[in-house]
């Protein structure tokens, strides 16, 4: 790989970072939670000061022609805002993974073995549009004894700097040192290619963004890197479905926020339900904008007098993440029909099954290879805080150390602990 040359400001950060690390490691779960509850209190307090920042950004983005999924990706409400203060609240309340003692067993010669959880180090940042991962990114890392380097996009960067103040001022106040948490406040994408060959610092890089920036992060990190995170995300109605669950679970999966990974971008539908399934799909997606593209099958089900504007369909629909509106329809033969297609064009994300029958359900399960798999609800419930995690850092859709939302404990790693009375080998 070629060298590249990092620039001196990146390098302090980087040295500052290690150093809170190794501070942070040891710092009691009881001063972590309270530096969390002064931010979720500043995040309330300040939060016109927040939304004035983030104002800023949209009006830009809009400005810069900046797409409507990463506008509202980008996007600030006071509901959102409590809803980021909420999860910072629920971190604080959960157990400590720093010094879990597992695995401990007593060896026939009378060693003591366990393992230790431990804090990763340093955690590397590299984000677009989002500006509440800045928070979820330090509150996770300064609960789970890690500091950060941030890096944000160049479209959220008045509210990003608005939002670091407060983490670090709350680090401030609790006496904890603010470089355990970094933000780089240049936004030269050249920083973003230093930032990923500092392996001396930076202990995992998590990329939150699209599949642009996802590739560019597995080719270039020097470090262990999170490469997961696109989501294309199907839906199976099964022939046993009940279209009573069936239709308001696909409702809520495409339209209650459909620039989320989450987002179900592919209904799967069986042939035998597909003829009074469809019609009451179209009816509700319809009066919501969505856009239906449809198999020659499902087209000719709905036809041009469905409430719901209905396209045929493309090749490239097929495992694409639309982040929009818009929802890739299929009819299908079987089950192993649609596990097939699911293979084919899943990203290992979140898939879902609507089924009455539990034999279906369990082979769905065993068989769907993906982060999380459903049966009977909405992707939209990969989320760290919806999985009771309190946030999350990223999804991975990787195998390697961490699956699915990543929270608090997929932050750490682990030591052996091994305890003797004068052992010697044998």
């Amino acid at each position: 790989m070629q060298s590249v040359a990092i620039s001196d400001d990146l390098l302090a950060k980087g040295r500052a970072a290690r150093a809170a690390a190794r501070q942070l490691a040891k710092l009691p779960t009881g001063t972590k939670d309270r530096v969390l509850h002064t931010l979720a209190d500043l995040l309330e307090a300040r939060q016109a000061q927040v939304l004035a920042a983030n104002a800023q950004d949209v009006a830009m983005g809009r400005a810069g022609g900046l797409a409507e999924a990463l506008l509202d990706r980008l996007l600030l409400t006071p509901e959102r805002l409590k809803g980021v203060a909420a999860n910072v609240r629920q971190v604080a309340a959960l157990p400590d993974p720093v010094g879990e003692h597992f695995d401990v067993r007593t060896l026939p010669n009378g060693l003591i073995v366990g393992r230790r959880r431990v804090p990763l180090g340093v955690i590397g940042a590299i984000y677009e549009s989002r500006p509440d991962v800045t928070i979820d990114f330090a509150g996770l890392s300064l609960k789970s004894g890690n500091a950060c380097i941030l890096r944000g996009g160049s479209e959220a960067i008045t509210s990003n700097t608005a939002l670091v103040a407060l983490a670090r001022e709350a680090l401030a106040a609790n006496g904890v040192t603010q470089d355990a948490v970094q933000f780089v406040e240049n936004t030269d994408r050249a920083l973003v290619l230093q930032m990923l060959q500092m392996k001396e610092y930076i202990d995992l890089l998590v990329p939150r963004g699209g599949a642009e920036l996802i590739c560019f992060v597995a080719e270039h990190a020097a470090m262990p890197a999170v490469t997961g995170g696109v989501g294309v995300c199907h839906t199976y109605v099964d022939r046993a479905a009940d279209l009573g669950k069936a239709v308001p679970v696909v409702y809520n999966a495409k339209v209650q926020r459909p620039s989320t990974c989450n987002a179900l971008d592919c209904v799967l539908v069986h042939t035998g339900v597909a003829p009074r399934f469809l019609p009451l799909l179209a009816q509700e997606l319809g009066p919501a904008g969505v856009e239906l593209r449809c198999d020659s099958r499902s087209l000719s089900l709905l036809g041009p007098e469905s409430l719901a504007k209905v396209v045929p369909a493309t090749q490239e629909d097929w495992g694409k993440e639309f982040l929009a509106l818009v929802l890739a329809v299929k009819v299908v033969d079987s089950l192993e029909e649609a596990i097939a297609h699911i293979e084919r064009y899943g990203s290992g994300h979140s898939e879902a099954i609507l089924t009455e029958d539990y034999g279906t359900a369990m082979r769905f399960l065993d068989e769907v290879d993906a982060a999380a798999v459903f049966v009977n609800a909405s992707t939209r419930f990969t989320d760290g805080a919806q999985f009771g995690l309190g946030a999350e850092v990223a999804i991975s859709t990787s195998k390697m150390h961490a699956r699915g939302p990543m929270g608090l404990r997929e932050l750490t790693s682990y030591k052996w602990v091994v305890l003797g009375n004068g052992h010697v080998r044998q």
